[in-house]
């Protein structure tokens, strides 16, 4: 495998108003390709909006929903990448003729779409379904995967995705920065936002702090670590809806070692190349090989009842 040259982009995407976001993919992506990127990854719902929708009611949704791959932001995307030369992936809400709506990421070039994923752990809507498949597929000569924010939180789906053939799992977020039960969690006061130009010392305290990137670093690196896998982070930065979120896009190799970050306040983006030598180099190789699954197979595969709770969202359901 040849190396290859991969942006992850953050900005402050606005709320259902797709032709702005995708204005902006438009603008970071020719920017990205014209710095030598082969490929640009954007966040979680960075073409609809994420947090707003956990307002919406089953009808609003499915407006706002597009069908996949024959929707107009899908068309977008591939003229997007025709005309700037660059494989983007970005996410939307995906609606079915049966009116199953889904949280969607797609990864499409010049010719259209190369790859969809559907988030399997769903939260911000209870009319949106949760995806029952890993996705693995070709790109530029490398094998990649999708796994989408919380999806990454539990471990076996990040292994099941490398030990299916990953060797890249793009990890597009919307996440940090708000309440948890860890010590340090909470939301960002949205005053730190716009008076950022005046005083952006408090607000970097905030967004690298225990709040935001503080948590990200007890985690992503050992994703990618533990599984010899590169990780693309791609996350908002600013306000999504009422919600300050803090960036940090990156990028992280199969060492766990940050190659490249988003470290301003602004749209932006960052660029590293991906070597294949790294892959079997990093320790994590080894220990994939020295797995004895029979040990334990029978104790993952375990039934059990799943649970998610997300602090924030029950909060702000109890408060509604």
């Amino acid at each position: 495998m040849q190396n290859l040259k991969i942006a992850s982009a953050q900005f402050e995407n606005r709320s259902g108003d797709k032709a702005y976001n995708l204005a902006v993919i438009d603008k970071l992506s020719a920017q990205a390709a014209q710095k030598g990127a082969q490929v640009i990854a954007f966040h979680e719902c960075s073409i609809t909006g994420y947090s707003f929708a956990r307002k919406l009611n089953r009808e609003e949704l499915l407006e706002l929903a597009e069908p996949i791959p024959d929707g107009p932001s899908l068309q977008k995307l591939k003229e997007i990448s025709k005309k700037n030369k660059i494989v983007v992936l970005a996410g939307l809400f995906e609606k079915e003729r049966d009116g199953r709506v889904y949280k969607a990421y797609v990864c499409v070039d010049s010719n259209g779409l190369v790859a969809k994923y559907r988030k399997l752990h769903p939260f911000i809507n209870p009319h949106v379904l949760p995806g029952n498949e890993y996705v693995v597929f070709d790109l530029l000569g490398w094998k990649c995967g999708i796994l989408i924010c919380y999806d990454n939180n539990i471990i076996e789906n990040v292994r099941a995705t490398k030990l299916l053939g990953a060797d890249i799992i793009f990890m597009p977020h919307v996440t940090m920065c708000t309440p948890s039960t860890r010590p340090g969690a909470g939301f960002v006061d949205p005053k730190l936002w716009k008076n950022r130009e005046k005083d952006p010392t408090s607000l970097r305290m905030e967004f690298d702090g225990l709040k935001g990137r503080a948590w990200l670093m007890k985690w992503l690196p050992a994703r990618a670590y533990d599984n010899a896998v590169y990780a693309v982070f791609s996350n908002p930065i600013g306000m999504d809806d009422d919600q300050l979120k803090n960036g940090c896009s990156m990028i992280v190799d199969p060492f766990g070692d940050i190659l490249a970050e988003c470290r301003d306040f602004g749209d932006s983006f960052v660029i590293a190349s991906l070597q294949a030598e790294k892959l079997t180099q990093a320790g994590g190789s080894r220990y994939l090989k020295a797995r004895r699954p029979e040990l334990y197979s029978n104790i993952l595969g375990q039934a059990h009842q799943s649970e998610q709770k997300v602090a924030w969202l029950n909060d702000q359901k109890e408060k509604e």
